[in-house]
């Protein structure tokens, strides 16, 4: 499946955003939203913080939820303002796991969206258990797949797993839940559904 180049984006503030608006719905309304705030503002932080909360509604409408993600978008923009955009350096000077708290504190930043920014905008190692991930972990025989806590909690990723590998990973899954997990859920024709019947067989003999 790889190398999946994920996350496909221009730079950092695109994945800022994008993870906002691609919440409850699907990438292609996320990415109306998207474009229409980097032709308004070039996600020039100064420029979108300038916004009236009516006219970045108005921007990303398309996404849905307007209205509580512009207030996200305008929060986190601060959060990250206030600390100068300095990725590299927040990475450096606050513990993981602190970090995650403090992602999580902001006003429309949940599990998986906390998750996507250690992985693709702090650089970190971490496992990013979204819906197809926990579909994919189901049919791999794992219990407790309802939620993303629930997963997550059960998946300890290797001391050698680095960043890149979490980057690529992420990508790995959703390339295939598009491919195998979709509505109509076809696993079973995944090659991963193959080697996965080979194993089982193998363990029995």
């Amino acid at each position: 499946m790889g190398p999946s180049g994920w996350w496909p984006a221009d730079d950092k503030r695109d994945i800022i955003v994008g993870a906002i608006l691609v919440q409850n719905t699907a990438w292609q309304n996320a990415d109306v939203g998207l474009n229409n705030l980097k032709h308004r503002t070039g996600l020039d932080p100064n420029t979108v913080l300038s916004l009236s909360q009516t006219e970045l509604m108005n921007l990303i409408r398309a996404s849905g939820f307007h209205r509580n993600k512009a207030k996200a978008i305008h929060n986190i923009f601060q959060w990250f303002n206030d600390h100068h955009w300095d990725y590299a350096g927040i990475a450096s000077r606050t513990p993981q796991s602190n970090l995650r708290k403090q992602l999580l504190a902001l006003p429309g930043v949940g599990q998986e969206t906390a998750d996507v920014y250690l992985v693709y905008i702090f650089d970190l190692p971490a496992f990013i258990a979204d819906s197809y991930t926990r579909r994919l972990f189901k049919h791999l025989g794992y219990r407790q797949t309802d939620t993303y806590q629930h997963l997550k909690r059960q998946i300890t990723l290797p001391d050698s797993f680095t960043f890149e590998m979490a980057q690529d990973f992420h990508g790995q899954l959703d390339e295939f839940g598009k491919q195998y997990l979709q509505r109509e859920d076809t696993f079973a024709d995944s090659f991963l559904a193959h080697d996965l019947l080979k194993y089982q067989q193998a363990q029995k003999r």
